[in-house]
């Protein structure tokens, strides 16, 4: 006859198979072999680590290792994923962005303390710090040319269609003012150096411009990422007025495709070739000097097959002066663009990024896009 330890994991195995149950009620990652036994929830090995920084909200445990009490099944029965997530999410905004497994810590941990902690989903005023069209407040940004973190007063409002910073508190006058139009923040911990590093890209005479913050509170500095796809949000619901929060939702903020060093020579293939970061950002392939520089050397925009863009392994036989030995060369209709990456895994990577893009036809905003590259001295 089964024990009753063994009764009660068979029992939870049973809850485990049901509707929502097999991926994480956080971050939707497969298989989640951990459980909150207070929550009822169950969840991947990655947000249980995190659910043990709110001990007493949360107290978790291996759905395999550990013994269950039946008091414990009974909860995880009763609650569940789907259920937890008409309780805890009742009233998430559109614009809240719901991280996945391969998202920051950061971000995922604000998303569960936003819900478990604050239950920021169920009462709506609880939502003001980034729903409200309005916020500011001082963040550390990286000076352009010393590369040091110093404290700036940034404003974001919706009314305005900006976000601007001040370079001394008692300024009249921004340093910078950024459309909210073109406005983009994705979270670069590992770039910036800071576990809440943001970074900002905007495009100003339609150049791409980069500035690189961070907040020592981790709630602040998600409610200024989250404020600023809630400003984006706004935005593109008039400027495409007929558009649904499906369709709007991917626009509102975006990671980058791709992001590494290559060597690039020259239009005239004689240069030698230089080690450049680059960042690929949609259409817009952008190579700077060093990882953290403001702006880009250059910009390349990469179009669709249906315009005569492709993308090949390797460089043209007759070509010098590079050190890295695994090529790549992007043709456009107007010339041929050589890159060399160091490894092979990574020329594999840069040419499925590359074709991910050629192969998806161009947007008929992206014309002129493309018509301004044509055109730049």
């Amino acid at each position: 006859m089964a024990s009753e330890s063994e009764t009660n994991k068979r029992l939870l195995l049973d809850v485990l198979t049901r509707p929502g149950n097999d991926a994480c009620a956080d971050c939707g990652n497969a298989e989640p072999d951990w459980a909150s036994v207070t929550l009822g929830v169950f969840v991947c090995q990655g947000c249980s680590l995190l659910h043990r920084g709110i001990p007493h909200i949360s107290r978790v445990k291996s759905v395999q290792q550990e013994s269950w009490e039946a008091s414990e099944v009974e909860l995880m029965a009763a609650m569940g994923n789907e259920a937890a997530k008409a309780k805890y999410e009742q009233k998430v905004p559109a614009f809240y962005y719901r991280p996945k497994h391969t998202d920051c810590k950061l971000l995922r941990e604000q998303w569960i303390r936003a819900r478990y902690e604050r239950n920021e989903f169920e009462f709506i005023e609880k939502q003001e710090p980034y729903s409200a069209g309005y916020r500011e407040g001082f963040l550390w940004k990286r000076g352009r040319d010393n590369g040091q973190f110093l404290s700036r007063k940034f404003i974001l409002s919706e009314r305005e269609g900006a976000l601007k910073y001040f370079s001394k508190q008692e300024a009249r006058d921004p340093k910078a003012v950024m459309k909210i139009e073109t406005l983009n923040a994705t979270f670069q911990p590992a770039k910036i150096g800071n576990p809440y590093g943001l970074q900002i890209t905007y495009l100003r005479d339609n150049s791409t411009r980069n500035i690189f913050v961070y907040h020592s509170d981790s709630k602040e500095m998600v409610d200024w990422f989250n404020a600023i796809r809630a400003a984006r949000f706004h935005y593109l619901q008039v400027a495409f007025p007929g558009a649904s929060d499906e369709e709007l939702v991917p626009k509102l903020t975006r990671s980058f495709m791709k992001e590494g060093f290559m060597e690039k020579t020259g239009p005239k293939h004689t240069e030698g070739f230089k080690k450049r970061w680059f960042t690929m950002d949609d259409r817009r392939l952008m190579y700077f000097k060093d990882p953290l520089d403001a702006y880009a050397r250059g910009e390349v925009f990469i179009g669709s097959k249906e315009n005569s863009y492709t993308v090949l392994s390797g460089l043209p036989p007759s070509i010098q002066g590079y050190h890295w030995n695994h090529g790549i060369t992007i043709v456009t209709p107007d010339r041929k663009f050589l890159f060399a990456c160091e490894t092979e895994a990574e020329q594999k990577d840069w040419i499925t990024a590359f074709q991910r893009v050629i192969n998806r036809p161009m947007r008929p905003q992206e014309y002129a896009v493309e018509a301004h590259f044509k055109h730049k001295p």
